[in-house]
C-alpha cells in the first residue's frame, strides 16, 4: 500500500465499540505508511451518531482531534 501524498487520515467513526475497533485498525494499517492518523475530539456524545451532530459540534471536534 502506498499513501501517494496522503499526509493525514481523520477518523470520524461513531464512538461505539465497532467505531473504536475500526479506528484502531485504520491507525494500525496507515501509520506504518507514514500517514498521520487522528480522531475527532470529544464533544460528540458517547454512543451518539455522527449523522445527528450539528455543524458547530463537528467543527470543534475536528479542531480538537487527537493523534492516534
Amino acid at each position: 500500500m502506498r499513501s501517494e501524498g496522503i499526509r493525514e487520515a481523520i477518523v470520524a467513526t461513531n464512538p461505539t465499540v465497532e467505531g473504536d475497533t475500526t479506528a484502531l485498525y485504520l491507525a494500525k494499517v496507515l501509520k506504518p505508511e507514514g500517514v498521520r492518523v487522528t480522531r475527532l475530539a470529544s464533544g460528540l456524545p458517547v454512543g451518539g451518531d455522527l449523522d445527528y451532530a450539528d455543524e458547530l459540534t463537528l467543527g470543534r471536534a475536528l479542531v480538537g482531534r487527537q493523534e492516534m
